[in-house]
């Protein structure tokens, strides 16, 4: 085990987040908490990912349902893209028999990416793999001295991976980047891995060594085209929204209106006829 694992797993297992999703080794389970996790904080997941687990509490149970009662249950939780790619994994998952354990078979399925295929391995099935989030990235980006490519820092992460402790050691190291390792006002005085970090809070330091490449700008939310199509996905949730309403539900001209709801239809995630949109 590297110096870098043993401190790391020294100071975080005493110290693992009581989190509801890290008392299961259930694939479903923790793929949903994964993808929930992706652009929501903790806090508000907790509530929605038990609710969805018990409306959904297996990948057969979301399978038999229909993807409109998945986008409901969805709502609020944004970007619907997400549901929908659940319900097809969950479908997938039902003709495969159960869910794949290596990473080849993972990111074959509907929207699953290298982070939440890592993700399943680990923390479901307690496999040595690797998971690089934003907050991962930058311990090891603050570590390194330098801004390293996705690719780099995965490459990164693999060499340092205990074996045998892939899930301790995962957890660990996305509590220390979520509770020490910062962003802003890092806590380096309070780091197990202070004697091992190049960057150490120093200005001298490369800025760009705070952070690394791992995720992307986020785009304004408010007056954007996702923001109407969320206002109009959260109408239909409710019920069926006359076509004539669209452009006051999304609070967009007819012209840009009716290009989003294009756009939800091509995706799958609504249907339309002449005179009515209703969930799938």
């Amino acid at each position: 085990m590297s110096d870098l694992a043993g401190a790391v797993l020294a100071w975080g297992v005493p110290r693992l987040r009581d989190l509801p999703w890290r008392r299961t080794r259930d694939p479903w389970a923790v793929l949903v908490s994964e993808v929930m996790l992706q652009q929501t904080q903790v806090a508000r997941v907790v509530p929605r990912w038990e609710a969805f687990l018990g409306r959904f509490p297996t990948a057969a149970s979301c399978a038999d349902a229909s993807l409109g009662d998945v986008l409901r249950e969805w709502q609020g939780l944004g970007y619907p893209r997400r549901a929908k790619n659940l319900h097809a994994t969950a479908r997938r998952v039902v003709d495969l028999g159960g869910f794949p354990r290596d990473l080849a078979g993972l990111l074959a399925l509907p929207g699953i990416g290298r982070y939440t295929a890592r993700a399943v391995m680990a923390f479901a099935f307690e496999l040595d793999a690797s998971v690089v989030d934003t907050n991962v990235a930058r311990v090891y980006a603050r570590v390194a001295g330098a801004r390293l490519t996705p690719k780099g820092v995965q490459a990164m992460a693999d060499d340092h991976c205990p074996t045998g402790d892939a899930w301790a050691w995962n957890q660990c190291l996305i509590d220390l980047g979520a509770a020490l390792c910062r962003p802003s006002t890092p806590a380096c005085g309070e780091c197990p891995i202070r004697p091992m970090c190049t960057w150490r809070g120093s200005d001298a330091a490369d800025p760009a060594a705070g952070s690394s490449g791992v995720s992307g700008h986020q785009l304004r939310f408010d007056g954007s085209d996702r923001q109407a199509r969320g206002r109009l996905m959260k109408a239909l949730s409710t019920g069926p929204v006359p076509r004539a309403d669209v452009s006051t539900v999304m609070q967009r001209d007819a012209v840009v209106a009716e290009r989003l709801v294009g756009e939800l239809v091509a995706e799958g995630l609504c249907r339309a006829t002449p005179s009515t949109l209703t969930l799938p």
